[in-house]
């Protein structure tokens, strides 16, 4: 693609070569005349003043020292992410299931899904158009999975979600008889375990997005376009709603409920059955809590050698002022 077409499919203005050929994408340091590259951060600005990128995303107040080639956007990295898809688009796997995938009974496989190498997929499964299941996905059986799905290698969807129930002097598996349900445009990632119900059904809705090795709960309720970061596990029964974003090794007790677009920090711990306020609110730390409250009582924590110290000192005074002669 030629700049001016670039410009033209986000609907930008750019400065410089409009017939400047542009093949590929690159990291600005190792990015050349043929490549396409942005500027996301303020260290990023000053490394594409000696990038050799043949066309940069840039934000609208960029300043163009260099005289690139440019385009401004208000999100340079959202815009370069719509190009890269056209400049290097992913090799799209064959619709169909391949030979040494094994399907169970009375499954419902859209024409146009594709099935990988290796795949197990157990009875009464429904799989929606357009999905994808990479090589070594296992699908238990009654799982839904909507349109436009990516289950990346090793997921597990529908083993069984870890309910005991202790008898006497030794525990006793609660029967899960539920089952699993995907939404559209769901991704999971490779290493991740989403849980079947113990009764009705572990949901997660449209457009949500799993990183690597995180593990659903049985009875969990995620909403739509909720992103979760890698080694994140959630206990049974919590309920994430719409737009929600939670960081990497969050830990999430059992019927939590973190409402509409709040944001959890990595690292962070939820204890059992707290409710996390929504509406662009940011929590961290264990317990978690908000972000203003957590920065606060670590600032009061680095002060503690400060004040152990002045507390000697006053000690020490006071102790000579007792031992003084009248």
């Amino acid at each position: 693609m030629i700049v001016s077409d670039i410009a033209a499919l986000l609907a930008l203005p750019f400065e410089g070569d409009a017939t400047r050929d542009i093949t590929g994408v690159a990291p600005l340091d190792t990015a050349a005349v043929h490549h396409l590259s942005f500027v996301g951060n303020r260290k990023a600005r000053r490394e594409a003043q000696l990038s050799t990128a043949g066309c940069l995303i840039v934000p609208i107040d960029f300043e163009n020292a260099a005289t690139h080639t440019i385009i401004r956007a208000k999100d340079p990295r959202g815009a370069f992410a719509k190009v890269v898809w056209k400049l290097q688009p992913p090799p799209a796997p064959a619709a169909g299931i391949h030979p040494t995938a094994i399907i169970g009974r009375d499954c419902s496989i859209a024409p146009d899904a594709a099935i990988g190498p290796y795949c197990v997929i157990g009875d009464r499964v429904t799989i929606g158009p357009a999905s994808r299941l990479m090589p070594h996905v296992t699908i238990y059986h009654d799982v839904t999975i909507g349109a436009r799905a990516l289950i990346h290698s090793g997921a597990v969807l529908g083993a069984d979600g870890f309910g005991l129930v202790f008898e006497k002097d030794h525990y006793e598996k609660f029967p899960q008889i539920g089952r699993v349900s995907l939404g559209d445009d769901v991704e999971i990632g490779a290493g991740s375990a989403v849980d079947r119900a113990a009764l009705g059904v572990t949901s997660i809705g449209d457009g949500t997005k799993l990183d690597n090795m995180v593990h659903i709960g049985h009875n969990c309720r995620i909403g739509r376009h909720v992103v979760i970061v890698a080694q994140t596990g959630m206990a049974g029964g919590t309920v994430v709603e719409d737009y929600a974003v939670i960081g990497g090794q969050v830990g999430i007790g059992d019927n939590v409920t973190i409402q509409a677009r709040a944001v959890i920090g990595s690292g962070a711990g939820i204890l059992t059955g707290k409710i996390v306020r929504g509406g662009g609110e940011v929590y961290w730390g264990t317990p978690a809590r908000p972000l203003k409250e957590y920065l606060e009582a670590q600032a009061n924590v680095a002060r503690l050698p400060a004040l152990k110290r002045e507390v000697a000192e006053l000690k020490a005074r006071l102790a000579a002022l007792e031992n003084k002669p009248e």
